[in-house]
């Protein structure tokens, strides 16, 4: 929260939008509790003193699977700001933005927003994960905008990652990314400005990342006895007594030189 304060001290935003993504955490089942006195508290800081209106969107209805996203959309309206309407999707028209609401757990019953969790057909092996969006259309001084909270697929595995160029999930993010668009100029709704931003999820592409840092190395695969499953990558220098260059795992990836990723902003890869 300070460093969100003192960036509303420095610029002093008249319409603030927040997007948080993993709201609750990893293991949002015992975290989430914590969620209700993160949102209090900014709500009631004196740094946002000055927004007399608010508001927030909180998925945090975990139990339903085939509609959770674990995202948190945040709206704050500076008190200078006079004749602020927000979109209801449902009656098809604007209302006047007054005071501070809170809305959590069922969103899908809320017309203030468009929530949507991806096809399932979306998500890699077709296991359930959090990624989705969220959509809010705003309208200031005759001036109409979709804010879209959006969270893409991240790599679930480097082993498979690096097997193509480029990988799997980069065509799973590009399929989502596309699905978002798609729904958001559609024709369901009048076309305006759409600022899309949240977690894209975007990575290096694994296989010219690893390509570039081994190229003069030899790999060992390493297979699981019982199902013959590769679940390590060993990449060794071919002279200098064959040190251990890169070892790849599925949520491991430990190269040997860990500068390369930091010197000049890591220009090199």
């Amino acid at each position: 929260l300070f460093s969100l304060f003192q960036v509303v001290h420095a610029h002093k935003p008249h319409f603030m939008a927040l997007h948080c993504q993993e709201f609750g955490g990893k293991n949002y089942e015992a975290s989430m509790s914590h969620v209700d006195k993160f949102v209090k508290e900014l709500l009631s800081s004196d740094a946002m003193k000055d927004y007399n209106r608010a508001r927030v969107y909180l998925d945090e209805n975990y139990k339903s699977q085939e509609h959770f996203t674990a995202l948190g959309s945040f709206y704050f309206l500076h008190e200078s700001l006079k004749n602020i309407y927000q979109f209801d999707f449902k009656a098809k028209k604007y209302k006047k933005v007054t005071g501070k609401e809170i809305y959590s757990d069922t969103l899908e019953s809320t017309p203030m927003l468009e929530k949507e969790k991806f096809p399932q057909d979306y998500f890699p092996e077709c296991k359930w994960s959090r990624k989705g969006f969220i959509r809010t259309r705003w309208c200031i001084t005759d001036c109409a905008f979709d804010l879209v909270n959006i969270h893409l697929f991240h790599d679930a595995s480097n082993l498979i990652a690096w097997e193509t160029s480029p990988s799997v999930y980069s065509g799973i993010r590009h399929k989502a990314l596309g699905y978002v668009l798609d729904r958001i100029i559609d024709q369901r709704f009048e076309k305006v400005s759409y600022f899309v931003f949240g977690d894209f999820n975007f990575r290096l592409d694994a296989k010219a990342v690893v390509e570039t840092l081994c190229a003069k190395a030899t790999m060992q695969t390493i297979r699981a006895a019982d199902t013959n499953e590769v679940v390590k990558l060993i990449f060794r220098e071919s002279d200098n007594d064959r040190k251990v260059m890169l070892q790849l795992e599925k949520k491991l990836f430990d190269y040997f030189n860990q500068d390369v990723f930091r010197d000049n902003n890591g220009t090199a890869v």
